[in-house]
């Protein structure tokens, strides 16, 4: 049974390649940027009265730098697309484990029906819930979650 998790202070992470969603692969990632999905959630954040702070970065050494902060910005929280980094990176796994922090894996696009070597991630074992094949709109639901946990 999943214990409720409020949280207040949420990190939004995009990984590798997602500042190209909405003309990278449409077919697989849809049309919607990835400006439209962090202007939906931080409306979602400002009503809901609480502090959001996206990231995005194509390198593995800033995301996992942006996940060191946490120990002194205040977070609460985080929801971590990894993109290709799920399925490669035990570094970017270590940091999120080390800051012991609830964190949701959300991916656009369902992992376990594309190729074979997508259906192995490095971090759902950690992770309080996974969000996969939803799209946009996984993003929303993770920090829904967070929000009335």
């Amino acid at each position: 049974m999943q214990k409720n998790i409020t949280a207040k202070n949420i990190l939004v992470i995009h990984g590798p390649n997602l500042n190209l969603l909405g003309i990278r692969e449409p077919d697989i990632y849809g049309t919607v940027t990835l400006e439209v999905i962090n202007h939906k959630l931080l409306e979602m954040a400002q009503v809901a009265g609480i502090q959001l702070n996206i990231f995005q970065n194509n390198s593995e050494g800033l995301l996992i730098d942006r996940i060191h902060s946490t120990f002194q910005d205040g977070t609460e929280a985080i929801i971590i697309n990894p993109a290709g980094l799920t399925h490669t990176s035990v570094a970017l796994r270590d940091a999120l484990a080390a800051t012991n922090l609830p964190f949701v894996e959300v991916h656009l696009s369902n992992i376990y029906t594309r190729e074979s070597f997508r259906h192995k991630s490095y971090f759902s074992d950690l992770a309080v819930g996974i969000i996969s094949g939803l799209g946009h709109k996984g993003y929303e639901f993770a920090l829904q979650f967070f929000i009335k946990s």
